[in-house]
């Protein structure tokens, strides 16, 4: 009987002290909780800081986060939103979810950050992946008069593929259209994310993915694999920021402000760059692996500001679509 009743109050205690402990939601992309991805790691990292319980919820690709938020609206579990990027930042606003959050700083990006509702935490070029012994073209316009094979991802659910209607854009203009036409023999299939094309293209389905200047990192690093190459395109390279938000409805607002000043953190982006496979916002102490100094580095660099990105997205995802349903 004693040892029932302490075995009983022993299983009270732990319930207990379970239903003290805060819980904190983030929202994020599938291949960040990914086992091979940061989540885990920077889950148990910020754990040990926090007293809480992190629980990363996996939703598609980036641009799947926002869609899911706005079906959600101020009823959303989410405390925070991790993994939309600079050519969403202007409709995540629009929906006034996001409160105002102060983030301190010393960012390594190629373009100031003043935006005080979200914090970069990684950042790269578009590019198409190939494998070395592949010519690559230049450009767009030698993509397009080319027989290669490309996967790339669907704009309206993924971050990468609404980068590249911006790339194109941002490149070629009124041109685009023409672009997009040359280009729609090229593709083999679009991908709701970037996880699949990727996938596909490793098993061989296309000669070329749309991904990351940084994605043959991951190749050498973790593989030591040598053989595959980021295309440059003398056009230059569209760039993404990644960041994070706070909703304002967030039932935990200083553990989800303490989270993102987290994601800026020498122990988060130590992490991130052999996780996530980007560049890290803010360079760690130990700085980067080796194996990131053998990548390319565009020498021209394109982002469009957030805030002309929605009027621009309307026009290019109508582009897309005419050429490659035709």
């Amino acid at each position: 009987m004693k040892a029932l009743t302490l075995a009983a109050t022993t299983l009270i205690a732990a319930t207990a002290a379970a239903a003290d402990t805060p819980e904190l939601v983030v929202y994020t992309y599938d291949s960040f909780v990914a086992d091979w991805g940061p989540g885990p790691q920077i889950e148990k990292a910020f754990e040990e800081t926090c007293g809480c319980d992190l629980k990363f919820v996996g939703n598609g690709d980036g641009a799947a986060l926002l869609a899911r938020l706005k079906l959600e609206g101020a009823r959303t579990d989410a405390d925070l939103v991790l993994g939309l990027d600079t050519s969403l930042i202007a409709a995540a606003k629009e929906t006034e979810l996001f409160a105002t959050t102060e983030v301190t700083a010393d960012y390594a990006l190629p373009v100031d950050w003043a935006d005080t509702t979200f914090a970069p935490y990684d950042w790269g070029y578009f590019a198409f992946v190939h494998n070395k012994d592949l010519e690559a073209p230049a450009n767009f316009k030698a993509l397009g008069e080319s027989d290669l094979k490309i996967v790339i991802q669907d704009p309206r659910s993924s971050t990468p593929g609404l980068g590249l209607l911006m790339w194109v854009k941002d490149v070629y203009g009124d041109e685009a259209p023409a672009i997009w036409e040359a280009l729609a023999d090229n593709v083999v299939t679009v991908t709701k994310g970037w996880s699949e094309a990727y996938g596909l293209f490793l098993e061989g389905e296309a000669d070329m993915v749309l991904s990351y200047t940084t994605s043959p990192a991951y190749h050498i690093i973790a593989e030591e694999d040598e053989t595959k190459a980021a295309a440059i395109f003398d056009e230059g390279h569209y760039m993404q920021i990644e960041v994070v938000g706070r909703l304002a409805g967030s039932d935990q607002p200083e553990l989800a402000a303490e989270f993102m000043q987290f994601m800026v953190s020498d122990a988060a982006q130590t992490i991130l760059p052999t996780t996530n496979w980007m560049y890290p916002a803010v360079m760690p102490s130990g700085g980067l692996a080796t194996g990131f100094e053998e990548l390319v580095t565009p020498e021209n660099a394109r982002l469009i500001e957030a805030d002309k990105v929605p009027a621009l997205r309307d026009e290019a995802l109508a582009e897309w679509l005419s050429a490659l349903s035709q």
